[in-house]
């Protein structure tokens, strides 16, 4: 088993661009321009409602070229909202610019972006599985959104439980917006198999299916380190 983190709110993830010379550029940039780590964590929540809206739009359209567009610019929103996921937290740690409401904005807004991209992919899918009068790639994006935040979720239950924040599991955040990335852009061949949101819909399978293995890998890790506390104690 993994060592928990100390036990502190709402503990970084290890990410090793951090250490980059761009992203201490970049945090200079946003220092300089006197943006708080706060105002960095919402500006990543309107990114990923850029995202969004680019997957319901790729729905809308009626042709393969503007679907393609809306894809890319979808594709393109996802990083740049986990660049500002993380340049949030280069503020408020390197540069000293924590607040109170820091975790707060920390988390909330995450989740938030979870949610709109997830569910917002699943309406890229409409038509795709068909079943029973039901959507199921819509259904998927939707259960795919629910068990991202669980994750979340089961993380700080670690925390709130004092043996600290557990990241383990094969569906990060990370890896969920680059599986997503990945989909988008893969949408961009599906005219050749004239299947539009074939891509987008095994994509977010993929998401929910390694969010459910993380949320059990996270909560043995829990329950394990709350045995083994329990166990220590004179």
């Amino acid at each position: 088993m993994s060592e928990p983190q100390p036990p502190h709110g709402t503990d970084r993830r290890a990410i090793r661009q951090r250490s980059t010379g761009w992203a201490a550029t970049l945090a200079d940039v946003m220092y300089a321009a006197k943006l708080t780590p706060n105002k960095v964590s919402v500006g990543s929540v309107l990114f990923a409602a850029l995202g969004a809206a680019s997957f319901i739009a790729s729905a809308l359209v009626t042709t393969d070229g503007a679907r393609a567009a809306w894809l890319i610019v979808a594709a393109l929103c996802i990083p740049l909202r986990l660049l500002l996921n993380m340049l949030d937290g280069m503020l408020a740690v390197e540069k000293g610019l924590h607040t109170p409401t820091g975790d707060l904005f920390n988390e909330v807004p995450d989740r938030l972006a979870d949610l709109l991209l997830l569910a917002a992919a699943g309406y890229a899918t409409v038509g795709v599985w068909q079943a029973a009068g039901v959507d199921w790639g819509v259904v998927i994006g939707w259960a795919a959104a629910a068990a991202a935040i669980l994750t979340a979720y089961v993380r700080t239950l670690g925390a709130a439980n004092g043996v600290g924040n557990f990241f383990e599991g094969p569906m990060a955040k990370p890896a969920r917006m680059w599986v997503l990335v990945v989909a988008s852009l893969a949408s961009l061949f599906e005219p050749l198999f004239d299947r539009h949101g074939l891509f987008v819909a095994l994509g977010l399978a993929v998401i929910l299916l390694g969010s459910i293995i993380t949320v059990m890998v996270r909560l043995k890790h829990i329950a394990t380190a709350l045995h083994a506390r329990e166990d220590a104690t004179p």
